[in-house]
C-alpha cells in the first residue's frame, strides 16, 4: 500500500474522503453547519435533528473509545 503524507489539517477516510481535522476547523473560528465528522464547536450551526444525531453519535464514539 502506498504510504499517504500527514496533514495537521486533513487526512482521507477509507472511501478516499477528504476528513478534516479540528485543528483545522478551528482555524475558521465558528461551525459551517455542514456536520463535520471533527466540528470542534460541538454542531452549534448545524439544523435538528440533524444536530441531536451528531451529538450522541460523537458522545457515543467517545465512550466507546474510554473504554
Amino acid at each position: 500500500m502506498k504510504q499517504q503524507k500527514k496533514h495537521k489539517d486533513f487526512y482521507f477516510d477509507k472511501d478516499g474522503l477528504m476528513i478534516f481535522t479540528a485543528h483545522f476547523l478551528l482555524k475558521s473560528g465558528r461551525c459551517c453547519g455542514l456536520g463535520c465528522r471533527h466540528c470542534p464547536y460541538n454542531y452549534v450551526n448545524v439544523p435538528e435533528p440533524a444536530r441531536t444525531r451528531l451529538l450522541l453519535e460523537t458522545k457515543h464514539k467517545r465512550d466507546d473509545f474510554e473504554g
